[in-house]
């Protein structure tokens, strides 16, 4: 069987599970399954890494299928997940697709820099970078679902999720390219994250049951439930 199939790579194996079953999700319009999805994913990739690092006795080829396969599975979930996510809560004009389109070049021309860097720096030594260069295309499998969540609480209308949309996806899309050094977490934050992810999962979907399947309804409305007793629902003119 071609490929490797050990328990270094089995969380980026489901993490690509994760990604690709929120894509089906976002193109079904399912789009709070799609960021529970989403949010997943980073939950995987958070541990990934270090898991693989456990096997000491890892060959050459292991770690370059490694490397290569982690920046594919992210290149899926962290770069065309979120787009399609976007492009489902109504970033739909041309100049909306163009900021997706430039996002996820973004997104691309960072893994292939990564792949690059990272394999020549494991053929210099086996200490464990300390830090990121630019910002990790992971980053928006927190910030996309914050946002997503955070909205109805806000009491912002739909015009307004867009632009904070707008602008979220072009921040972080010229923050993977710009250089810069970003400490990596430590075990115990890389922990407690991952504690607080699981959490914010968790409350995730008792809200979107509760909401009635999801905070976007056709495109047309968004249901805000800002207590037990009381749900708003605001109607929106059409965006697009």
């Amino acid at each position: 069987m071609l490929g490797f199939w050990d328990y270094t790579v089995i969380l980026t194996y489901i993490s690509f599970a994760s990604g690709s079953i929120g894509i089906f999700c976002a193109v079904s319009k399912h789009v709070q399954w799609a960021v529970f999805w989403l949010a997943c994913s980073g939950l995987c990739d958070l541990f990934d890494g270090r898991i693989a690092r456990t096997k000491k006795n890892r060959t050459d080829d292991e770690k370059n299928f490694g490397i290569q396969i982690d920046s594919l599975c992210d290149l899926v979930c962290f770069g065309l997940l979120p787009m399609v996510i976007c492009y489902q809560c109504g970033m739909r004009r041309f100049f909306s697709v163009a900021v997706l389109t430039m996002y996820g070049l973004a997104g691309l021309v960072r893994l292939a820099f990564f792949n690059v860097m990272e394999q020549k720096r494991q053929t210099e030594t086996d200490a464990d970078k300390e830090y990121y260069q630019g910002l990790p295309i992971t980053t928006m499998a927190i910030a996309l679902p914050l946002l997503y969540i955070l909205s109805p609480l806000l009491v912002i209308s739909h015009h307004e999720f867009l632009v904070l949309l707008h602008i979220l996806v072009m921040v972080v899309g010229a923050l993977f390219i710009v250089d810069f050094k970003l400490q990596k977490l430590t075990v115990m934050k890389m922990l407690l994250l991952a504690a607080v992810a699981a959490a914010g999962i968790i409350v995730f979907v008792f809200v979107a049951r509760s909401m009635g399947g999801g905070i976007f309804k056709s495109g047309r409305s968004i249901i805000f439930n800002h207590t037990a007793n009381m749900v708003h629902i605001y109607q929106l003119h059409k965006y697009f």
